[in-house]
């Protein structure tokens, strides 16, 4: 189906509107933005973008994740895959290609049917003249470039119980949304955590059930539940 100018209903601009990103921006800014988009849809499976893609590849731009959910992810030299972020309706994400022209740094895969509104190259360029905007974007880098470093602190200097802990909590904020609003239940298979984790999924599964006997969470079918936001939040601190 070609893309449209979008026609955001209610449900999706309640979604941008719960993004801390999108709302720290001034209404003109964020309305510009929105009206600088086409709105595509997007079947379960596909891919939104390869890593190696370049700026311009067909559908390529700036996207805003209007409904459905988006896994992030990078293949290993022994074709086992590494899940970097799962991004939910709200987020806006594939900047870096836009800015720097260089290609995909990975994969984009929707794990469900996605609305998603694409900011094509040429309008992105537009919009980065605005120093608002172009501010705006500055900050959203420096949030990336700072849970990088964290992902970075919890592989080298991190036990892997500190490092599950931590994960926890930065999906309890909605992963790359980290909203200030903190929820309690995660529905996760354990496998797409321990993708994330760069560890087994019997590996994860221990760490997960020792947390599980003290108390710290519950486990379910996909699902886990965080009992002890203050044990978790020690255990995360204290490496």
């Amino acid at each position: 189906m070609p893309p449209s100018k979008p026609r955001l209903s209610p449900v999706h601009r309640a979604a941008m509107e719960r993004n801390p990103w999108f709302t720290s921006m001034p209404r003109a800014q964020r309305e510009a933005l929105l009206g600088a988009g086409e709105l595509i849809h997007v079947r379960r499976g596909a891919m939104v973008f390869r890593q190696g893609d370049p700026i311009h590849a067909a559908g390529g731009g700036f996207y805003g994740l209007l409904a459905g959910t988006i896994k992030v992810s990078s293949l290993r030299q022994d074709g086992r895959e590494a899940i970097l972020a799962v991004l939910e309706p709200g987020n806006w994400f594939g900047e870096i290609t836009l800015i720097d022209g260089s290609p995909r740094t990975h994969d984009a895969t929707a794990l469900e049917a996605l609305d998603l509104l694409v900011v094509p190259p040429e309008a992105f360029a537009q919009q980065m003249r605005d120093v608002v905007f172009a501010n705006a974007m500055a900050a959203m880098l420096a949030a990336r470039v700072r849970m990088l470093y964290g992902l970075t602190e919890d592989a080298t200097l991190r036990s892997l119980r500190a490092r599950v802990a931590h994960r926890l909590l930065v999906l309890a904020r909605g992963d790359a949304t980290q909203s200030v609003q903190l929820r309690r239940t995660l529905m996760l298979p354990q496998e797409a955590l321990a993708m994330m984790l760069g560890v087994t999924r019997q590996t994860l599964s221990k760490e997960l059930n020792a947390l599980a006997g003290e108390g710290v969470l519950a486990l379910g079918y996909g699902r886990i539940e965080l009992r002890s936001i203050d044990a978790l939040q020690a255990l995360a601190s204290t490496g």
